[in-house]
C-alpha cells in the first residue's frame, strides 16, 4: 500500500508540473518537476525513496532511449554522423582527460582516479534533459538533431570511462589497452545485440501476423516489453544496454516505415500508449531527481568539514570548464561561433549523471571509505541544476531574435496549420454518430478543403502576417457593419435587428483583439447577462429559423459577407495574398452554411444544433493542438498567436450563430 501511495503522489506531481508550466511557460518543465520533487521530500514517506542505479537505467532510461532511437530521423543522423561521433566519443574522452586533472587540482582531496570518474559521469549529456530544451527554445534543426544524436551515443562512452575510473580507484590498477579493448567490445557488442534482438522481435511480430494474430493488445504488449528485455539481455552478456536499446529503436523505426500501410490501427494505439508512457517516465525522472537532491546536499551542507561557499564555487568552476571545453571542441570543428555557443550551452546534464554517481561504491578494496563520495554526489547534483538553469536562461535570449531560414519557417507554419486542422477533423470524426452524420460529413468536407488549400500555401514573416491578418479581418467586419447601417437607413430592417447584428460583430472583434482568458471572461459575462435578461423580460418568440424575421437576418448576413469579401479583395497585395485568400475562404464557408441552411430548412430539418456542437468541439481540439505545439516548442509564440486568432475568428462566427439562433429575442 505504501508503494502504491508513493507512485500515486509522484504521478499527481507530474500532472501538477504541467499545470504550473501552462501558467509559467518560461520555466521548463524539468525545473518545475525537480522543484516539486524537492518540495515532496517534506511529505512523510517520500524522502527515503532509494535510487537503485541499475534499476533506474532499466525502468526509465531504457524505454526513453528506445523511443528516441525509434523516432529520431535516421537520414539526418547519418548526415551528422561525423559530428555526432566527435561529440559522443571524442568530447567525452577529452572531458575525462582534461576536466579530470582540473578537478584533482581544484580539489586535492579527490584522488586523480576519482576525479577522472567524476569527469566521466559529467561528460555525457542527458537525452531526456536535451529533449526538454525543445519545449521552450527553438534551436536550429541541425543543432537539435546533433544534440539528440549525441545524447543517444555518449551515455555508453561516459559510463564505460566512469566504470574504469571507479575500478582504478577501488583497486589501484588501470590498463589503457584493456580499457580501449573493453570499450570496443561493450559499444560494438551493444549495437550488435540490440540490432539482432530488435530484428528478432520484429520477426516474431511478423510471424504472429502471418498466423492471423492481429490482436493490437498483444502486439502493443510486445512493443512495450521490448526495451526492457533487450536492455536486460545486453547487460547480462556484459555489453552496453544503452546502445542496445538505441539500436533496437532504430530497427523498429525501419519496421515502422515498412508496415505503415498495413497497421494503421496499431500505429494509432502505439502512438497513444507511448505518449502516456513517455509523459509519465519523463516526469518521474526529474521528480525522482528532485527527491534525491536534498539528501545529497544536506550531507555536505551540514558537514563542518566543508566550506559551503567554497563548494558552490567548485560547482560553478567545474560547470564553466565543461561549457568552455564543449564550446572550444565544437568551434574547432566547424568555426561557427554561434553554433558552437548554442551547442555548448545546450549540454545539459540530467538524471543519468546522478544515477551513475549513486553507483559509486561506499568503500575501496581495503575497506576504507571511498574518498569524498558525498562531495562528488554534491557536485553532480549542482552541475545538473546549473546546466539546466543556464540553458533555460540563456538559450531563449540567444535564439529569440535569430532569423530563421524563410523556407524552414514556411514549412513550420504549413505543418502547424495542417496539424491544427487535422486535430479539428479528428475531433469531428470521433464525435460523429447516426444523429449528426450529415452535419459531420459537411464539416469534414469543409475541413478537408481547408487542409488541401493549406498544404499549397506558404507565409514568411509571421509577425507581419499576424498584424496584417488582424487588420484585414477588422476592416472586413467594418464592411459588414456598414451594410447593416445602410439597410437600417433604407428601412429594410428594424433597429432591433440592426442592433443585434452589430452586437454579434462586436463580439467577434473582442475575440480577435483580446487575450484568450479575457475573451472567455467576456463570453461568460455576456452569457450570465443574457440569462438574467431572459428571465427578467417577457417570454417572446425565440429569434431562430422559425421567427418571421429570420429570413431578413439571413439576407442581411449574406449581403454583409459579399461586402466583406469585396473589402478584403481591395486590400490584397502580393505580400498578403495568402492571408487574403484564407480570410475569403472563411467567408465563403459561412456563406455556404447559410445557403445550405436555407435548403435544409425547406425539408424541415434543423441541422444547427448538431453542427454547432461538432464545430465547437473541433474548435476546442484545434486550440488544444496549438497549445501543445507551443508547449513542445514546435512553433513560436508569434505563430501560436496567429493560429489562435484564426481559431478565435472561426469561433466568433459560431457564437454569432449561437446567439442569433438560441438566445436573441426581438421583432
Amino acid at each position: 500500500m505504501e508503494i502504491f501511495l508513493v507512485v500515486l503522489v509522484l504521478l499527481i506531481l507530474i500532472g501538477i508540473s504541467n499545470v504550473v508550466n501552462h501558467f509559467i511557460p518560461v520555466v521548463p518543465v524539468p525545473l518545475i518537476q525537480i522543484a516539486l520533487g524537492i518540495l515532496a521530500t517534506f511529505v512523510p514517506g517520500l524522502h527515503h525513496i532509494p535510487l537503485n542505479p541499475e534499476l533506474f537505467l532499466l525502468l526509465f532510461i531504457a524505454p526513453l532511449l528506445f523511443n528516441d532511437g525509434k523516432i529520431t530521423p535516421r537520414d539526418e543522423l547519418w548526415q551528422l554522423r561525423s559530428f555526432i561521433l566527435l561529440l559522443a566519443l571524442g568530447l567525452v574522452f577529452a572531458t575525462v582527460l582534461i576536466a579530470g586533472p582540473f578537478i584533482h587540482w581544484l580539489i586535492p582531496a579527490i584522488p586523480l582516479s576519482a576525479a577522472f570518474a567524476l569527469a566521466a559521469i559529467l561528460s555525457p549529456t542527458d537525452a531526456v534533459a536535451v529533449g526538454s530544451l525543445s519545449g521552450r527554445v527553438k534551436l536550429p534543426g541541425n543543432i537539435m538533431r546533433l544534440l539528440e544524436g549525441e545524447a543517444l551515443m555518449n551515455d555508453a562512452s561516459g559510463l564505460v570511462a566512469f566504470n574504469f575510473a571507479i575500478a582504478a580507484t577501488v583497486t589501484g590498477y588501470f590498463s589503457l589497452p584493456k580499457a580501449i579493448g573493453s570499450f570496443l567490445v561493450i559499444a560494438v557488442g551493444g549495437i550488435l545485440v540490440g540490432a539482432v534482438l530488435g530484428f528478432l522481435v520484429i520477426g516474431i511480430r511478423l510471424q504472429l501476423r502471418r498466423l492471423g494474430m492481429e490482436d493490437v493488445t498483444l502486439h502493443m504488449l510486445i512493443i512495450i516489453l521490448t526495451p526492457f528485455i533487450i536492455y536486460w539481455i545486453a547487460e547480462e552478456v556484459h555489453v552496453s544496454g544503452i546502445l542496445a536499446v538505441v539500436a533496437a529503436g532504430v530497427t523498429h523505426a525501419i519496421e515502422r516505415d515498412r508496415m505503415r500501410r498495413g497497421s494503421a490501427r496499431l500505429r494509432v494505439v502505439s502512438d497513444s500508449t507511448w505518449s502516456v508512457i513517455l509523459f509519465s517516465l519523463n516526469g518521474l525522472v526529474f521528480i525522482l531527481l528532485g527527491l534525491e537532491i536534498p539528501a545529497v546536499l544536506s550531507e555536505v551542507w551540514k558537514d563542518p568539514a566543508y566550506n559551503n561557499g567554497q563548494v558552490i564555487g567548485y560547482i560553478l568552476l567545474i560547470t564553466a570548464v565543461l561549457i568552455v571545453l564543449r564550446f572550444l571542441w565544437v568551434w574547432s570543428a566547424n568555426r561557427h561561433f554561434r553554433d558552437a555557443l548554442l551547442t555548448a550551452l545546450s549540454g545539459v546534464r540530467g538524471a543519468l549523471t546522478l544515477s551513475a554517481a549513486f553507483s559509486i561504491p561506499l568503500t575501496l578494496a581495503d575497506r576504507s571509505p571511498f574518498p569524498e563520495r558525498s562531495l562528488i554526489l554534491f557536485i553532480c547534483s549542482g552541475v545538473i541544476l546549473v546546466t539546466l538553469i543556464v540553458a533555460s536562461a540563456l538559450l531563449p535570449l540567444l535564439t529569440r531574435d535569430a532569423k530563421a531560414d524563410p523556407h524552414e519557417q514556411e514549412e513550420i507554419e504549413r505543418d502547424a496549420r495542417v496539424r491544427v486542422l487535422e486535430a479539428g477533423l479528428l475531433a469531428i470524426r470521433s464525435e460523429m454518430n447516426d444523429d449528426n452524420r450529415q452535419e459531420g460529413l459537411g464539416l469534414i468536407s469543409f475541413y478537408t478543403h481547408k487542409l488541401q488549400m493549406t498544404k499549397l500555401k506558404n507565409r514568411t514573416d509571421l509577425s507581419d502576417a499576424w498584424k496584417s491578418a488582424l487588420d484585414i479581418r477588422l476592416q472586413a467586419l467594418q464592411a459588414e457593419k456598414r451594410v447593416a447601417e445602410s439597410w437600417l437607413k433604407e428601412g429594410r430592417i428594424s433597429p432591433v435587428l440592426a442592433q443585434k447584428f452589430q452586437t454579434s460583430l462586436e463580439k467577434i472583434e473582442l475575440m480577435l483583439t483580446t487575450r484568450l482568458k479575457l475573451k472567455k471572461l467576456l463570453i461568460l459575462g455576456l452569457a450570465i447577462l443574457k440569462r438574467w435578461m431572459r428571465k427578467a423580460s417577457k417570454k417572446e418568440k425565440a429569434f431562430d429559423r422559425s421567427h418571421p424575421k429570420w429570413g431578413e437576418y439571413k439576407l442581411l448576413k449574406l449581403e454583409a459577407i459579399q461586402a466583406a469579401i469585396l473589402e478584403v479583395k481591395k486590400l490584397e497585395t502580393p505580400e498578403n495574398r495568402d492571408t487574403v485568400q484564407n480570410i475569403i475562404a472563411d467567408y465563403r464557408g459561412m456563406e455556404f452554411q447559410l445557403q445550405n441552411d436555407s435548403k435544409r430548412s425547406e425539408s424541415g430539418l434543423d441541422p444547427n444544433i448538431e453542427r454547432r456542437e461538432l464545430e465547437l468541439k473541433a474548435i476546442q481540439a484545434e486550440r488544444n493542438e496549438i497549445q501543445t505545439l507551443f508547449e513542445q516548442g514546435e512553433i513560436s509564440r508569434t505563430l501560436a498567436n496567429t493560429l489562435r486568432m484564426d481559431v478565435n475568428y472561426h469561433e466568433g462566427h459560431v457564437y454569432e450563430t449561437l446567439t442569433v439562433h438560441d438566445d436573441e429575442e426581438g421583432h
